[in-house]
């Protein structure tokens, strides 16, 4: 566990609602001529994310879109690529697919989340993500960030997102 007196808050519930706004206009601008997009977000911080990116998408999108959710939820102690989506993955067959997640640090778990895709043909493939920590092992970069923070290897990036419906925590960032 964190030692929340050692915790430097990066982000609060106005500032991730504003970058949360930003990401799904870039997202709309990115995705403008297409009739349907997935948001997969990766379980669960980066589902939240996809959740609240889609309510966005729908309020803004100057035509009526179909916004698709799916869920992915990686095994990242397996060695291949092995994800697992809560629909049918051949959906995206033919789309746009926003992987979303809420930071991106050395990107293994976005790669693993894009193993999910490499047998569909999709039409494109981009990433979303909160926090983007830049410290990539893996040749995954975002596409769409909130915001792109440098830390230490030994500095841990922890989000908070509150679940519609639940009584979680506000929404915050905090750097340890």
């Amino acid at each position: 566990m964190v030692d929340s007196s050692k915790k430097i808050l990066i982000l609060n519930e106005e500032q991730i609602s504003k970058k949360m706004i930003r990401i799904a206009y870039q997202i709309l601008e990115d995705n403008f001529e297409e009739k349907v997009i997935i948001l997969a977000g990766i379980a669960d911080r980066g589902f939240v994310m996809a959740q609240r990116l889609k309510i966005l998408l729908e309020e803004i999108a100057p035509e009526k879109k179909e916004i698709s959710l799916m869920r992915v939820t990686v095994d990242k102690e397996k060695s291949a690529l092995n994800a697992q989506t809560d629909v049918p993955v051949s959906s995206a067959k033919g789309k746009a697919v926003i992987l979303v997640d809420d930071v991106l640090s050395s990107g293994r778990t976005m790669a693993y989340g894009m193993g999910a895709f490499f047998d569909i043909p999709l039409k494109k493939i981009r990433t979303a993500v909160l926090i983007d920590r830049s410290h990539h092992r893996f040749p995954i970069f975002s596409d769409f960030y909130g915001l792109k923070l440098s830390t230490t290897l030994k500095e841990h990036v922890t989000v908070t997102l509150r679940e519609s419906g639940k009584s979680t925590p506000k929404d915050a960032a905090w750097l340890a």
